[in-house]
């Protein structure tokens, strides 16, 4: 049988315009722009993918299979893209109810980013980013663009980096820069191009190394500077910042010349030597990437909205060991996003009555307002246990969590969806938004 787990709450979701919607419902695009092989088992062997217990061993990720296979990867990858989220999946979306996606993203999809001497990964992906949002954007469902995989890798053994590897190179001064750089790139895109109207956040970074002491100048390399980077970015555009102004006006309408002036030209606390570093090769690349998406470079023309996006980062709490607070870093709008998985212990007892007891004192909403990350949404969960659950808890396990997470500014249930094959089994039947039970 099927259960719409998430329909009756959703019924009367709101939509807004531009700005973070009074209540997010939403789900997670998981493994489509940045593919977890573990969500897909049949069509990655399919794809020429392997399977292991060890996924820095073999096969498992995009940038093992676009060094094995750097002739075919765009091809293949690009049928994925095509195949894993459709208009179907949309309408999907929209019948449950749901007003918001989160959409995990690699660095490598703005691809002068990409080393290709040292680093492999598939191209073509921004292409189908900005069909999918123009797909969601006619539907009426916003967006949040997650910086999810990150360059040089931001935690080790993890598939969702796009890489498993124990080699963790994010928290240095190269790939903060690249970090800054692909956010100035995005962030313009989003302003711009008309298709990515429906997007109303940017997230820093997906789940960083949760000790604070291996992550080595997070707070001001990353928090602030991206912060500063997207604020740059709008600053040039000519979009209003609280608090902020140019240094001098900017003539040009050309989008990438306003950039790299604003870059060259501006001074105070925004445009910091990293900031301007990152905009101004953000302005090369913007060459390359709005002839890619057949944008023109016109800014007159371009500009489709004038409200500053929404800077969102994983809240304080998901770090331990004296984290840096990103609510240091706003600087206008700004949102903190928590993820909550009780599949993988630590949080209740591994029985049914303990997960309720807990879930129904979650206190994350307001121990994080209390340090200033508001407002708080939940941007992954699920319904994994660690016993074996019946439907009927299943049931309540749900709904005990969208009550619990709605205390704040609302859910992002992981994912839209997962393999129904053989080979996934009983996969669907907890990370699948569309719960699909066979007994």
């Amino acid at each position: 049988m099927q259960l719409l787990v998430f329909g009756a709450l959703l019924a009367c979701a709101s939509v807004v315009a531009a700005g973070i919607p009074d209540k997010i419902y939403g789900v997670n695009l998981g493994s489509w722009l940045v593919l977890e092989s573990w969500m897909l088992p049949q069509e990655w062997l399919n794809m020429g993918g392997q399977q292991c217990d060890d996924c820095s061993q073999c096969i498992a990720t995009e940038f093992a299979f676009a060094q094995a296979y750097p002739k075919t990867v765009d091809q293949i990858f690009n049928k994925h893209w095509s195949t894993w989220f459709t208009q179907d999946d949309v309408n999907q979306i929209k019948a449950a109810g749901m007003n918001t996606v989160r959409i995990p993203l690699g660095y490598w999809l703005v691809e002068a980013l990409v080393d290709r001497q040292t680093e492999f990964f598939p191209r073509g992906g921004i292409l189908q980013l900005r069909r999918g949002l123009q797909q969601l954007k006619a539907a009426g469902i916003q967006a949040i663009l997650d910086h999810h995989a990150l360059p040089g890798v931001q935690t080790a053994g993890q598939m969702f980096t796009g890489r498993c590897t124990s080699d963790v190179e994010f928290y240095t001064d190269y790939n903060y820069h690249r970090a800054l750089v692909w956010t100035a790139v995005m962030a313009a895109i989003t302003h711009l191009h008309p298709d990515f109207g429906s997007v109303f956040s940017i997230e820093a970074v997906n789940e960083e190394i949760m000790d604070a002491t291996q992550t080595a100048g997070y707070g001001d390399s990353v928090q602030m500077n991206f912060v500063k980077t997207v604020r740059a970015v709008e600053l040039a555009l000519g979009i209003p910042v609280p608090g902020a102004k140019l240094s001098a006006d900017i003539a040009t309408s050309n989008f990438t010349e306003a950039i790299s002036i604003a870059a060259n030209s501006s001074t105070g606390d925004i445009f910091t030597p990293d900031v301007k570093a990152a905009l101004l090769d953000a302005a090369s690349i913007l060459v390359e990437v709005s002839l890619q998406l057949e944008m023109g470079s016109d800014l007159s023309t371009l500009l489709h909205s004038k409200e500053p996006l929404v800077t969102s980062f994983m809240d304080i709490n998901w770090q331990f060991n004296n984290p840096a607070n990103p609510a240091a870093a706003a600087i206008g709008p700004q949102g903190y996003d928590n993820h909550l998985y009780y599949s993988f212990g630590g949080v209740a007892d591994a029985n049914p009555d303990a997960y309720m007891t807990s879930i129904c004192n979650l206190d994350r909403v307001q121990a994080d307002a209390a340090l200033g990350n508001s407002p708080l949404w939940f941007g992954e969960w699920g319904l994994p246990t660690q016993f074996n659950a019946t439907d009927a808890f299943l049931f309540q396990w749900a709904d005990a969590q969208k009550l619990a997470y709605s205390q704040g500014k609302g859910w992002i249930f992981w994912n839209f969806k997962v393999e129904d094959s053989a080979l996934a089994g009983d996969l669907g039947r907890q990370w699948y938004v569309v719960l699909t039970l066979t007994h």
